[in-house]
């Protein structure tokens, strides 16, 4: 391929990239209300960075370390957290969407 070539394949990809993220925009904004239906699941998922720990964000949030780890477990099976292995074989969540993004306030 050409230089030209190229750059009309990057910019074709640019194209589908911006209309593929349209389309799942609202659908991805449904499943965030339905899921994170209340104020602490909504603090909880803002909190997971992939660097907090289960028990970090438990405390942060005033629930139990086994809370945090139930709803991540449940947000993997949605698709709306991405696991991070951890030293010591462990794994923690990371948040795939930036609440704000949405519209969705955060209670601090």
């Amino acid at each position: 391929m050409n230089k030209g070539q190229d750059d009309q394949i990057i910019k074709l990809l640019q194209e589908l990239v911006k209309w593929t993220k349209f389309q799942a925009w609202s659908k991805a904004k449904e499943v965030l209300l339905s899921v994170l239906n209340n104020d602490i699941k909504q603090s909880i998922y803002h909190d997971s960075d992939g660097k907090n720990s289960s028990r970090k964000i438990a405390e942060k949030v005033s629930v139990g370390h086994s809370t945090v780890v139930k709803y991540w477990n449940d947000w993997a099976k949605s698709n709306i957290v991405e696991p991070i292995s951890v030293k010591g074989g462990g794994l923690r969540y990371k948040k795939m969407f930036n609440l704000e993004e949405f519209g969705i306030e955060v209670t601090k």
